[in-house]
């Protein structure tokens, strides 16, 4: 019998989660990479944050009208811990449990680039936050979509064509230079969880960038004459 390629992992499924700022093309890369899982055969939910629960959907609507920022870092904070929360217990934990891999848009890395350092909000609260709402929890791997400033966010605004800018849109572009810095320290912080992918290129580029770092963390190599996903 063929050894399938994929490694011997235990039942539980795997928790993948993409960054990056404004335009990084998160949602695009997280579809391909839906398809290839799909073509492996690898059962797979997409979700984003704030949202992916009916509770945390609310609370993503509140934060993106600028109402979090109206209330101060510290209160915008706790806002995304209860989403995050209802996300965590609704949603990931158990599609985890079931063996299915979770694609996540942002998780605990925005928290800590968004409020954490652009938002100055204390380590000890955004610490807190994390013990309460998703304890040990991590993602399996991260990819951080790194792209200059001025192309994020001309593609964010084509994106959203006629329609405002959300609340972080919105922000200047010294807040968007120092969202870039942030993730990009910690990508260089977790190099083990974390894989910074140049995004500037097109999206198939990418995405096979995004491919190869994942078939290198989970997939054994197979011989020349055997399948494997591609």
């Amino acid at each position: 019998m063929t050894e399938s390629p994929v490694k011997r992992l235990s039942g539980r499924g795997r928790f993948i989660s993409f960054e990056g700022g404004e335009g990084s093309g998160k949602s695009t890369q997280i579809k391909k990479l839906k398809e290839r899982l799909d073509a492996a055969k690898l059962r797979n939910i997409v979700t984003r944050e704030p949202g992916g629960s009916p509770g945390a959907e609310i609370i993503r609507h509140l934060v993106l009208s600028g109402m979090g920022k109206l209330l101060g870092p510290d209160a915008e904070t706790l806002l995304f811990a209860a989403a995050r929360d209802d996300h965590v217990r609704t949603v990931i934990q158990p599609a985890l449990a079931q063996g299915s891999w979770v694609l996540c848009d942002r998780f605990s890395d925005s928290t800590r680039a968004y409020q954490g350092r652009l938002g100055r909000v204390p380590p000890a609260l955004l610490n807190a936050m994390q013990r309460v709402t998703i304890g040990d929890l991590e993602p399996d791997l991260t990819f951080i979509l790194d792209v200059p400033v001025e192309i994020g966010l001309k593609r964010a605004a084509a994106r959203r064509g006629s329609a405002a800018p959300d609340r972080f849109e919105a922000e200047d572009v010294k807040f968007h230079h120092e969202l870039r810095d942030a993730y990009r320290e910690i990508a260089a912080a977790e190099p083990e969880r974390c894989v910074l992918i140049d995004a500037s290129a097109d999206a198939n580029t990418v995405a096979s960038s995004v491919w190869a770092a994942l078939r290198d963390r989970f997939f054994v190599s197979t011989p020349a004459n055997e399948a494997s996903p591609a």
